[in-house]
């Protein structure tokens, strides 16, 4: 007699074709399959569990002794990682980075991303998101096919962090490989040599924003740059190395994770047509919008957590040492916390998306991108009401940070 626990696919197995490209193409089949056996699910005999339940992904976030993957956690779970610029590069920043390192990074960097801060923003990101819809409206003018992944969100999302930096207009498009060839390096790999491109894209940025600090050190501008390298000099709170490793961070963070948003939101507006209509009359909707779309179309998927110390997580005994991989896309669609998780629901109530993580390592850049959205999408829609896509949707091969790869479009 067959039991509904020999009909589950073994969790190894789902792994197996999540990572596979038809997988990426679209996990979310891939995620309910998993959560079959569990909110915890132990695919590695005690070494790796993977969280695919909304509670346990959102206390996992806020769980001092779940680590980021720094340098220390490396050592145990990737080795040979120092040999690869692109970890090291990483390890170097407050995204991976533990306390007190990564407490005293954030507190370095964390006021330049505050409400108040962000809010005075509010006429720089409308100026660029009107020069992004202009050049879209421009290229199509005469019918011509568009791909709006890089000519309007790729590039409205360099423009934004490309400006607080201080990086000019003219650097930002031929960035977009380099960026992706580093969000590779977060995929699970089968070969060392996969982190060859990631390497390379690293060490091009990091000569770029270390020739940047000197420029801004000789001659400072009104840009975060040009403030961080004062504060930097002056006070030793962080050091050069630090500093880099941290614009490495907001360039590639602040380029692909509000690309791939903004090139969700688009195409989840043109796929619904009620909803595009309303954003177009009521620019208040458009917040509950981004925030569904951020919940059902997340642009990270996955987070890696590592255990302290032995611990007891929602039941499950958990020792020291152990990988916990929060599935944040599964998390977003767990039926115990949103009613028919499956649908696309703007009017939902009490969204809280785990696409911008939570706690200690939430996002700063969560109310730049939210903003930026919120100003870019409603306003595509007004100046280009005959947009539509030509397309169905293309992913990129990739699963922690997913996108689409391409999006095309006609505006006639």
């Amino acid at each position: 007699m067959t039991t509904q626990s020999d009909a589950l696919a073994d969790p190894l197995d789902i792994m197996g074709r999540l990572l596979a490209p038809a997988g990426k193409q679209n996990p979310y089949p891939l995620y309910e399959e998993m959560r079959a056996h569990g909110s915890l699910v132990d695919v590695a005999s005690g070494t790796h569990v993977f969280a695919t339940g909304y509670a346990e992904c959102s206390r996992a976030l806020r769980e001092p002794d779940l680590l980021s993957t720094d340098g220390a956690v490396q050592d145990l779970k990737l080795p040979g990682w120092r040999e690869h610029s692109s970890w090291r590069w990483l390890t170097r920043n407050m995204l991976f980075s533990n306390d007190p390192t990564h407490e005293r990074q954030r507190r370095f960097f964390g006021s330049a991303f505050s409400a108040r801060a962000v809010a005075g923003r509010r006429a720089m990101i409308e100026r660029l998101s009107d020069e992004a819809v202009r050049h879209v409206a421009q290229l199509g003018r005469d019918g011509a096919e568009i791909d709006l992944v890089p000519e309007l969100t790729y590039r409205f999302a360099t423009a934004v962090i490309g400006e607080l930096l201080g990086v000019p207009p003219k650097d930002q498009a031929p960035m977009r490989a380099g960026i992706g060839d580093i969000t590779l390096a977060l995929d699970p790999i089968a070969d060392m040599s996969q982190l060859e491109p990631g390497d390379a894209a690293m060490d091009t940025f990091a000569e770029y924003f270390y020739e940047l600090v000197a420029q801004r050190r000789a001659e400072p501008r009104e840009d975060l740059t040009s403030t961080w390298v004062k504060v930097c000099d002056d006070s030793g709170d962080i050091s050069e190395e630090e500093l880099v490793a941290n614009l490495m961070l907001f360039l590639v963070a602040a380029a692909e994770a509000p690309m791939d948003l903004f090139s969700n939101t688009v195409r989840l507006a043109l796929e619904h047509p009620e909803h595009a209509e309303r954003l177009r009359a009521d620019p208040a909707y458009a917040a509950g919008f981004v925030d569904e779309t951020l919940r059902y179309e997340p642009a990270v998927h996955a987070l890696n957590r590592v255990a302290a110390k032995d611990m007891e997580f929602f039941g499950l005994k958990i020792t020291e040492g152990t990988a916990v991989t929060l599935m944040l896309g599964a998390g977003n669609r767990d039926p115990q916390r949103y009613p028919d998780p499956a649908a696309f629901d703007p009017q939902r109530t009490d969204i809280q998306p785990l696409t911008f993580s939570a706690g200690a390592h939430y996002c700063l850049g969560a109310n730049v991108a939210r903003m930026s959205a919120e100003t870019m999408v409603p306003q595509l829609l007004r100046e280009i009401p005959r947009l539509k896509l030509t397309e169905e949707a293309v992913w990129r091969d990739q699963l922690v940070q997913r996108g689409q790869a391409r999006m095309l479009a006609t505006t006639v």
